[in-house]
């Protein structure tokens, strides 16, 4: 999760979650990135911006916008095609689901390590406090 996280593990827990809010929950990916990502993932294909713009209605730049921030998150590629008669556009498609569920369990084991040390350390910090002011009332 990230550092933005503005909802606490307990209202995320309390939530009827689906699979594609770890899109969220991970990346702080919006509602129009998760859209995007769906259609890349059901049509299989690589799509340009434009035609992810049209199936989602949005603007072109609010579909580049999104498509960088899936990118960027790792869970779409780009790719180059070529015209026949020169020059070439950018392409994009899902990577495959085996290989973002990989990523996501790497990221979820590295978190639960973190909590981990951090609550250890929160262990330590308040235990000390709590056992010398027992023996200090004493």
């Amino acid at each position: 999760m990230n550092s933005t996280m503005s909802k606490s593990i307990n209202e995320l827990l309390a939530q009827d979650l689906e699979c594609e809010g770890l899109l969220e929950c991970f990346h702080g990916l919006t509602a129009l990135d998760r859209r995007i990502f769906e259609e890349l993932a059901e049509e299989g294909d690589a799509l340009t911006v434009d035609d992810l713009a049209e199936r989602v209605e949005r603007e072109r730049s609010t579909a580049y916008r999104s498509v960088q921030r899936l990118l960027q998150a790792g869970f779409i590629v780009q790719e180059q095609e070529s015209y026949d008669d020169g020059g070439y556009c950018h392409v994009y498609r899902a990577r495959p689901a085996d290989e973002i569920t990989d990523d996501l369990q790497r990221m979820l084991n590295d978190w639960y390590a973190q909590m981990g040390q951090l609550i250890d350390e929160f262990d330590r910090k308040y235990t000390d406090r709590s056992d010398s002011s027992e023996t200090s009332t004493e």
